[in-house]
């Protein structure tokens, strides 16, 4: 964890598919039910503070995916809503930052920091998290923000989302990202406020 001379007063929020299209029965048992709660905190605190805030929209390809453009499922969830102001980045693959105008975006406002948040742990959060980290960002993935889907390996094991979720904090933590939870960061943006 940071002191608060460490982090920093416009470090990004980067609210990553929080999408209506993962309600969809068809992606499964899911883990972190307070995960959408806990975003809605952190952008209550982040908006609050005067802070920038990206949302990154999943626009899928394929024809029938929940989060196909110009279907319901392709909308940012009413809970984390974007305000007219807050910029919305779509992307079609898993990192925020291929073929999207985000890096650039943050380097115009000097943004170093951010925090990322959203669905999926182990698909775009994750992907999005290593490249921002290699591209020289710092980086916080917020544990109890997020949240992933139970997986079927290749050998027909199932690995429950709890599982899965873990394992990628673990993978991204001290090497692509600081994993920390939703009350580490609040306290964070209190000792600067």
């Amino acid at each position: 964890m940071p002191s608060m001379f460490e982090f920093p007063t416009n470090a990004a929020l980067i609210i990553v598919d929080v999408q209506k299209g993962f309600d969809d029965p068809r992606w499964g048992r899911r883990n972190n039910p307070q995960a959408e709660s806990n975003i809605q905190r952190l952008l209550e605190a982040w908006r609050k503070s005067h802070m920038p805030v990206f949302y990154i929209q999943h626009c899928s390809k394929v024809a029938d995916s929940p989060l196909r453009p110009g279907t319901p499922g392709n909308e940012i969830k009413d809970i984390v809503a974007p305000l007219s102001e807050e910029p919305v980045v779509r992307k079609n693959v898993n990192s925020a930052f291929i073929g999207t105008d985000l890096e650039s975006q943050l380097r115009r406002k000097r943004i170093g920091t951010l925090v990322i948040v959203g669905i999926t742990t182990d698909h775009c959060v994750s992907t999005t998290a290593r490249m921002a980290r290699n591209m020289g960002f710092d980086v916080y993935v917020v544990s109890d923000a997020t949240s992933t889907f139970d997986r079927v390996g290749p050998d027909g094991t199932t690995y429950k989302a709890e599982v899965i979720h873990d394992v990628n904090l673990a993978s991204l933590h001290n090497e692509f990202a600081t994993v920390v939870n939703t009350g580490n960061i609040l306290e964070l943006l209190r000792s600067i406020s």
